[in-house]
């Protein structure tokens, strides 16, 4: 006797969503509806690895697990987790005051100290810190391996440390 995809699914569904919910659940900080699309993602992705559905059950968890959590990574990491958050007001302007003209100086001397470093260093710190590129996106747009683009934020957050330092910024 054979048993159909849908009935593995029913049953892997009964065995293993509410422990995969939980796990992902505290993975995600406790959003309720993050973890719930990460559960499905994940339980969609058994459904197209039929190797999966017809494993061991404590195999069978394992591979859901360590996808859910590559799914939240992947998330985080790409930017996905940072979502608008919705208000029930609409939030009163802020009136001009003293912070953000600090803000604005500070905005000035990082700007001022990025323009001494080296034009590899400026890239790579432009690229993953200020336009939010990953690794991997900065290494294809600038053409290096992802290890010189690695290498590359360290010396220069090394770099831009020491300048900002001989521009006396303490903190």
């Amino acid at each position: 006797m054979t048993v159909s995809s849908t009935d593995l699914m029913i049953a892997l569904h009964g065995e293993h969503a509410r422990a995969l919910w939980g796990y992902v659940l505290r993975l995600v900080g406790g959003d309720r509806a993050h973890a719930e699309d990460v559960v499905q993602e994940t339980l969609l992705r058994a459904w197209r690895s039929p190797r999966v559905l017809e494993g061991a059950t404590g195999a069978t968890r394992a591979w859901l697990f360590t996808v859910a959590r590559h799914l939240v990574i992947d998330e985080w990491r790409s930017g996905r987790s940072r979502r608008e958050v919705l208000a029930d007001e609409v939030p009163e302007p802020r009136e001009p005051d003293a912070s953000r003209t600090d803000e604005m100086l500070e905005g000035w001397l990082v700007a001022d100290a990025l323009s001494r470093l080296s034009v590899e260093h400026r890239q790579v710190i432009l690229l993953c810190y200020y336009r939010g590129r990953s690794v991997a996106e900065a290494a294809r747009q600038l053409g290096v391996p992802e290890g010189t683009v690695k290498s590359r934020i360290h010396y220069a957050l090394r770099s831009l440390r020491l300048v900002l330092q001989e521009m006396g910024v303490t903190r």
